[in-house]
C-alpha cells in the first residue's frame, strides 16, 4: 500500500506543477520565456501537445 501512495502522490504533485505551467504558459510574453516553460512541461508529460490556436 505505501508503494500505491507513493504513485498516488507524484501522480497529484504533477498534475499540480502542469497546471501551474500551463498558466505560466498563457501570460508567457517572450519567445524565449515560451521555449523554458515549454522544455518544462516536456520533462513531466513528453507527449503533451500545446493546444492549437483559435483565430
Amino acid at each position: 500500500m505505501v508503494e500505491r501512495r507513493i504513485e498516488l502522490n507524484r501522480r497529484y504533485h504533477r498534475k499540480k506543477k502542469m497546471a501551474k505551467l500551463k498558466e505560466r504558459l498563457a501570460a508567457a510574453k517572450s519567445n524565449s520565456e515560451r521555449e523554458t516553460i515549454l522544455r518544462k512541461i516536456r520533462i513531466l508529460s513528453p507527449w503533451w501537445q500545446e493546444p492549437a490556436a483559435h483565430s
